[in-house]
């Protein structure tokens, strides 16, 4: 029966952690967006923009004059947003990709689409992810939370360094934004066995890959610091939020959820109001490796600091999806 431990303790950790989250909420306000300077000529990459937080996050950006490309896996949903936001605002450049993140030649396939187009790229959002989804693996073989919340991201991010590079200036990085979660702070990694096969927990697996990206977060981070590139990369909170990501809560936690949803979770917009804020914030001009939540600075977890794990998981991650 050991071998049920760390299934065991991810569920509890995963809930005593969302039970924090909602405490917090239930008695400090959600942050409001300060008046963000206009962003005329530059571009902007949402993963999972066309719902949600992603949604809320690609309409403000692009109310700001951004040119904002919606990259995700529902092509319908993905030109609905555009639609949506195109007849709202009367303007803007906005338009819709298809990234399926739990594929990494979809991911190579985007990335050539988007370096085809021959457009700059000053702010990826890194937002898209799935969460407490029965057991799944993604086509190249990964357990789905840390295939396609992590996995994808990374090798997203990397083929794509050049053209943020590019596109940054000293005084005027490009920015990278990737969405985190408190569950992270129950977040365990076990490098050999990234996968879950030896033990299977839906809340294990959502935690590991929130953690792996503030892991991710740091370590390049440091890495664009020691070459001085003009990029930054910041990892977000956006507290417990009323988004179909919940949709795969256990029945008990559902029907615990429904009365307080409204009182306690935050809106997409309010949620997604910390991402918009690192990606075009003038206060944050040429700032990176912070944790930010509900519009601060706050500390992450000890154990997404610990930079030998940070190389480790990156040259595993490297490995894993043929990276050199």
């Amino acid at each position: 029966m050991w071998w049920l431990l760390p299934c065991i303790l991810g569920f509890v950790r995963l809930y005593l952690d969302g039970v924090k989250v909602l405490l917090y909420q239930l008695f400090n306000r959600s942050f409001i967006l300060p008046d963000l300077p206009k962003q005329n000529g530059k571009v902007a990459i949402v993963t999972g923009g066309a719902r949600g937080m992603g949604y809320e996050i690609s309409r403000h950006l692009a109310s700001l004059d951004m040119h904002v490309v919606i990259a995700g896996n529902e092509e319908h949903e993905g030109l609905a947003a555009v639609k949506k936001i195109r007849e709202e605002l009367n303007q803007g450049k906005v338009e819709f990709m298809y990234l399926d993140l739990a594929s990494l030649t979809s991911v190579r396939h985007f990335v050539q689409r988007y370096k085809a187009k021959s457009l700059p790229l000053h702010i990826l959002v890194n937002n898209a992810g799935i969460m407490l989804v029965p057991e799944r693996r993604t086509e190249d073989g990964f357990e789905l939370h840390f295939g396609l919340n992590y996995l994808g991201h990374f090798l997203l991010t990397n083929l794509l360094l050049d053209v943020l590079k590019k596109s940054g200036k000293p005084g005027k990085c490009s920015r990278i934004v990737i969405m985190s979660s408190a569950t992270h702070y129950g977040g365990r990694l076990t490098l050999d066995d990234l996968q879950g096969r030896m033990c299977y927990s839906a809340h294990g697996a959502y935690a590991q890959s929130k953690l792996a990206l503030l892991l991710f977060s740091y370590h390049l981070q440091d890495q664009l610091w020691v070459r001085g590139d003009p990029v930054t990369v910041n990892a977000v909170d956006p507290g417990m939020v009323d988004t179909a990501l919940y949709d795969n809560l256990s029945s008990p936690a559902q029907l615990a959820k429904k009365p307080f949803a409204k009182l306690l979770f935050r809106t997409p917009a309010e949620g997604a109001s910390t991402a918009i804020y690192a990606a075009a914030a003038s206060e944050l001009k040429g700032i990176g490796g912070l944790y930010l939540y509900n519009g601060r600075k706050t500390e992450s977890s000890a154990l997404s600091y610990d930079q030998q794990l940070q190389t480790k998981l990156w040259k595993e991650s490297c490995a894993l999806v043929g990276l050199q």
